[in-house]
Parts: structure tokens; C-alpha cells; sequence
């Protein structure tokens, strides 16, 4: 959703833009080539950073990408005394690189190991919290990030799989799920699809913080400018929709929300990239 983000974030007013998930680059570039003096972009994972650094290369005086937390980016404002932004986005989602990534174990498409980190060098993987945790925590961990329906089920599946082997891989974790979960007609999605969300949400703790997180960004904004965030699940969207929402009606912040209803990727753009389908984008602007 380039265009729209561009359209709506307007770069060619110039001025101090923040990108707080550069993964690949791509918005980044778009802000630039649109007429953003400076961007200042952060990612996690070091990995697709690379990519962003490469593709961004002939704007290296104009852009500067730091190895951090999109929640840490105060952090990094202030180290450079940048008090305000002129524009800011966040997409949220998975890029399309991390998720296709061999050895990532992010997608059941391929038989590898469940690891399920953004940041390799720290954390979890996801074949530790499925050996570790309770069974009553992992229902409700896959209940509470996949809303599935049958989380007890396959939590009771998982649970009595690991006292004779380790689940180690996608393709066993993807194969248990689907020998458990019930199949009543056409299904839109692969049975295995919404464990593996939950179990990604858990390991990189996609929505700890994420409502503050917001908060604190449209605080930073100068008078006039926006923010847009990208959203690619419900859970995500329903948090962005409800602190804009509280920001637009409180006096804390004066804000205005620009999207009304989030706005869609077009079919075109679908086609293109099939992930795309679930994308929401919702802008606001401070006023004062």
C-alpha cells in the first residue's frame, strides 16, 4: 500500500520522517523518492536490514537505519535531539522476505526448524515455548493470538506429541495441527495457519506494548503531521483502532483520524502479493 501511505503522509512537504519497521525498505524508499528530506528507520531484524541498507544506499545522506525496537525509538530521537516528526509509519506485519526466508520457520511451506525470532542473536524460539509451556498455557496462548476455536485441542495434541518427541520442526508442528483440527467444507486458510500466528505473536511479542507505543509516536508528531500504520491481523488492527480512536476524543493529544474505515489494499495489488489481502491502513493527524 505505497501509494496510498505516500499519499496520505505527504513527504513532499519535506522535513523529519520516521519509519519504524524498515524491513526491505520499501517505504522508506517511497518517502524519499517522494521528497522527505531525512527518514530515520529502525528494525529488529538484521537480517532483511541488509536488504533495506542496499536498496537505500543512494540516499545514505538523507537516510539512517538503526538495529533497534520500534518500541525503543524515543530512544533513538532523542540520541539524535529530534524532538519532532513530520511523518511517521509503522507496518506491522511480516515482510514478505521473513516470511518466504529459508530457516526461519516462520511459514509451514517448508520443512525447517520452529524458530519464529526477528532477532536470531536473543529470545525464545518457538520450539522452546512449545516444549516448555503448560498445556493450559499454550490453549490459551494459541486461543488468545490465533483465535482458534479448537486451541485446547491442539494444545492436548502438542502436550502428548512431546512426551515421546521433541516438535522441532514446521513441518511436524503444521502436520499435528492438522490431523487435529476438524475440516467441514472449503477452508480459506491452511488449518495450521492460525497456531503458527500465535506462536509468532508469542516469540516476538508482536503487541506487548504496542498501544503505548502508539501514544508516545503521535506525541512526537509536529503540528500537521501524520502517522500511518499498517496492520496485517485483527488483534493488531483492534489495538491501533482503539488508542486512535481514544487519542481523537480525549484532550491529551489533539488528533484527527484520517481513515475512517481503514483503507485496503487494491485487487491489482493483491494479485501481485496474495499476503497483502489482509492489510488495513489507519492515519491520523495532530492538530496542535
Amino acid at each position: 500500500m505505497t501509494a496510498e501511505l505516500v499519499n496520505i503522509l505527504e513527504p513532499g512537504r519535506g522535513g523529519q520522517f520516521l519509519d519504524c519497521t524498515v524491513g526491505t525498505g520499501g517505504h522508506s524508499q517511497a518517502l524519499l523518492t517522494a521528497g522527505a528530506q531525512r527518514v530515520l528507520g529502525l528494525d529488529r531484524d538484521r537480517e532483511v536490514m541488509r536488504l533495506a541498507e542496499e536498496r537505500l544506499a543512494p540516499w545514505s545522506g538523507h537516510f539512517e537505519l538503526v538495529h533497534a525496537d520500534f518500541r525503543r525509538f524515543t530512544t533513538e530521537l532523542d540520541k539524535r535531539k529530534i524532538k519532532t516528526l513530520d511523518g511517521a509509519v509503522a507496518d506491522l506485519g511480516m515482510s514478505s522476505v521473513q516470511l518466504s526466508a529459508e530457516g526461519r520457520g516462520f511459514s509451514f511451506r517448508r520443512d525447517e526448524p520452529l524458530d519464529m525470532r526477528m532477532d536470531r542473536s536473543t529470545g525464545m524460539t518457538a520450539a522452546e515455548v512449545i516444549r516448555d509451556i503448560s498445556e493450559e498455557d499454550l490453549a490459551d496462548l494459541i486461543y488468545r493470538y490465533g483465535e482458534e476455536r479448537f486451541s485446547r485441542r491442539i494444545a492436548r495434541a502438542i502436550a502428548d506429541t512431546r512426551v515421546r518427541e521433541p516438535i522441532t520442526s514446521t513441518g511436524q508442528l503444521a502436520a499435528l495441527v492438522r490431523r487435529v483440527v476438524p475440516v467441514r467444507g472449503y477452508r480459506r486458510i491452511d488449518p495450521a495457519t492460525r497456531t503458527f500466528q500465535a506462536l509468532r505473536i508469542f516469540v516476538t511479542q508482536e503487541l506487548e506494548g504496542l498501544d503505548e507505543f502508539l501514544r508516545t509516536l503521535c506525541s512526537r508528531l509536529a503540528t500537521g503531521a501524520r502517522v500511518a500504520v499498517i496492520t496485517f491481523h485483527s488483534l493488531e488492527d483492534r489495538i491501533v483502532k482503539t488508542v486512535l480512536r481514544e487519542l481523537e476524543r480525549g484532550s491529551e493529544i489533539a488528533l484527527r483520524i484520517l481513515t475512517k474505515r481503514p483503507l485496503r489494499p487494491e485487487a491489482i495489488e493483491v494479485a501481485r502479493n496474495p499476503r497483502a489481502r489482509s492489510a488495513k491502513l489507519r492515519a491520523a493527524e495532530r492538530l496542535s
